[in-house]
């Protein structure tokens, strides 16, 4: 069995030869591992991906045995699995296209179950690419109604990630309270600047030199869930707002793309309103 072990508790002395100790102890074989130390937070983070023959509920167990001593927060994901994801979308297809070339091309481990858009206008896009499309129209007077048609299909697809590519849509504290750590949203500036609507025509106003795009898990608190993954490109007064748009596309999707892969590979730790991400 391979299994991956994230961890995190307050930093003491002991605990990476405590764990590996424990691995030992069930016969595992440590295929990669990976940590790091808040010195101000007094925080300790690892990563541990192995090969045991031993049983989940033995390496539970385990790991439960020994979490008290070091007030271990922890979570085991098994075997090299292929999570079932859902894309979110609207008029803008640069994201969608993006996430469904590099999943196509096995660059992104996971199945793409089903695409959920609030306009009809990238079907086509799903369509080539064999995924179902779900169009879901979206208004004040709906979303409660249209956001349980939403929650059911995620349901009923046994999907496991959300990824927002570009949905221009604010998302309901109650969906969002449904899937902690499990909706990653691409915002088109490098945040915490220009939150909110029309970030590049801020950015123009404010004749920034750098732009760049932000992928973070979703809260409710608006553009303010933790950072996973940003990009930057350099820009100039001779760059007017569209110019800016056009550059900015490029680093969405690579932001975008970057977060949802270390999601996928249970690279992320999340604490304190941001993350640790292991290489």
């Amino acid at each position: 069995m391979f299994g991956t072990l994230l961890l995190s508790c307050p930093d003491q002395k002991g605990i990476v030869a405590s764990v590996t100790q424990m691995l030992f102890g069930l016969g595992a074989n440590i295929v990669d591992a990976d940590q790091h130390t808040d010195p101000v937070a007094a925080m300790f983070f690892q990563r541990i991906a192995f090969e045991s023959e031993r049983t989940r509920e033995d390496i539970e167990a385990a790991v439960s045995a020994l979490a008290p001593r070091f007030q271990l927060a922890w979570t085991l994901a098994y075997g090299r699995r292929v999570p079932r994801i859902a894309v979110f979308c609207s008029k803008q297809e640069h994201c969608l296209y993006d996430l469904l070339i590099r999943y196509r091309a096995g660059e992104l481990p996971c199945q793409v179950a089903l695409v959920i858009s609030n306009h009809p206008t990238l079907a086509h896009v799903a369509k080539h690419f064999d995924v179902p499309f779900h169009h879901i129209p979206m208004s004040a007077e709906t979303k409660p109604r249209q956001e349980a048609v939403t929650q059911a299909l995620l349901e009923e697809n046994g999907v496991e990630l959300v990824v927002l590519a570009r949905y221009m849509q604010i998302l309901s504290p109650e969906l969002v309270s449904r899937w902690p750590s499990r909706i990653i949203n691409i915002h088109h500036s490098f945040l915490p600047a220009f939150v909110g609507a029309n970030p590049y025509r801020q950015a123009y106003v404010k004749g920034v030199k750098l732009i760049g795009a932000t992928s973070h898990y979703v809260t409710a608190d608006l553009d303010q869930g933790p950072i996973i993954e940003q990009a930057v490109v350099r820009c100039s007064h001779r760059d007017h707002p569209e110019e800016l748009v056009r550059k900015g596309m490029d680093i969405e999707k690579q932001a975008l793309a970057r977060a949802v892969r270390a999601h996928l590979e249970d690279r992320i730790l999340v604490y304190a309103g941001k993350t640790v991400v292991f290489d």
